[in-house]
């Protein structure tokens, strides 16, 4: 992979531009569950960024009035807010739309439970702000839903795509990033799987800290392969990309709980997740690869430095990220 060298720097800087934002990929929540005679009880789950909840809101058909008091609670990263509403007849077909959020640059989670028919799960975006409750949503609708919104999580997920990037720079042959690639993704698919499941449980905060000392970890490794040290990483990258795979895949899972999971359709929701996951990584690979191919004219007596600097890039990245993780545990 030594032909990366020289646009390293560029991918990088594109990469970690805005380290704090990294592995955030938190859409707005919104469930509408039928509890009866017209009554429904609303879950509402605003992002907080920047310390300020989104400016984002819930409208609900015309025919429906909130009773009662909203009982509201923090919790990390968001603002949960419980409350019931009173609907005048059939709600087929009425639509559902979070105000604001056309003005924001995230998605919202709709989801719509009814007593006699299955659960409906929409994603809406600034673009679509809206949609229409259905009498009966397909498992078709389910699967787009959760495969876009894997694809988002691993394109968004700066933390995710700089560690793959690190191994890019580490495997030498298409065999070999064959190997490493599938061990990475078999990995944080058992553990994602796992944990989404509620078979395995682990504290968000430390995984999300040892993720970036998985990052950090590969950079030292790179480095001391500039000075003939050649470390486990080089040896075989497989079986490092399957060990922290498995890291991965908890944070992977951390996501997709503040998502939530369609209890109907808990493993095509699951499997369209995690393919999605697989496609957003693929992509990532095969733009680095893309620029490789470009960059094979560049000069070979700087290709060696590049590295060296990228990789402390890397690092830097990486021990920031340590260091701001770890010091959420006391916070």
């Amino acid at each position: 992979m030594s032909r990366l060298s020289w646009l390293l720097g560029l991918l990088l800087a594109a990469l970690t531009s805005q380290p704090t934002f990294a592995h955030e990929v938190k859409p707005a929540y919104l469930e509408l569950a039928e509890s009866g005679d017209g009554q429904w009880q609303v879950l509402w789950k605003m992002p907080i960024k920047g310390g300020i909840p989104a400016p984002m809101e819930p409208a609900f058909p015309t025919k429906c009035h909130e009773q009662g008091p909203r009982l509201s609670r923090e919790a990390t990263g968001a603002i949960i807010q419980r409350w019931q509403l009173l609907c005048d007849g059939n709600i087929e077909g009425e639509r559902i739309a979070i105000d604001g959020l056309q003005h924001s640059m995230t998605d919202a989670l709709v989801r719509v439970t009814r007593l006699e028919l299955p659960a409906q799960t929409a994603r809406l975006t600034p673009r679509q702000n809206s949609v229409a409750i259905s009498p009966a949503p397909t498992p078709s609708a389910v699967a787009q839903t959760y495969f876009v919104l894997g694809i988002e999580h691993i394109l968004l997920g700066i933390d995710h795509l700089l560690f793959v990037f690190a191994l890019l720079l580490i495997v030498v042959g298409w065999r070999n990033l064959l190997a490493t690639i599938t061990a990475f993704t078999v990995a944080h698919s058992i553990t994602l799987s796992a944990a989404s499941l509620g078979a395995v449980r682990l504290p968000q905060a430390p995984v999300e800290a040892v993720i970036a000392l998985s990052i950090l970890f590969l950079a030292a490794e790179i480095v001391r392969a500039q000075y003939g040290q050649i470390g486990l990483s080089y040896r075989k990258p497989w079986l490092v990309a399957f060990v922290f795979g498995l890291l991965h895949g908890f944070g992977f899972a951390g996501a997709l709980s503040e998502i939530g999971l369609p209890p109907s359709e808990i493993p095509l929701a699951l499997l369209s997740f995690n393919v999605g996951v697989e496609a957003g990584q693929l992509l990532f690979v095969a733009g680095v690869m893309l620029l490789s191919n470009a960059a094979m004219g560049a000069a070979s007596q700087y290709r060696h430095l590049a590295k060296l600097a990228v990789s402390y890039g890397v690092g830097s990245v990486a021990m920031f990220w340590t260091i701001e993780r770890v010091a959420s545990f006391y916070t």
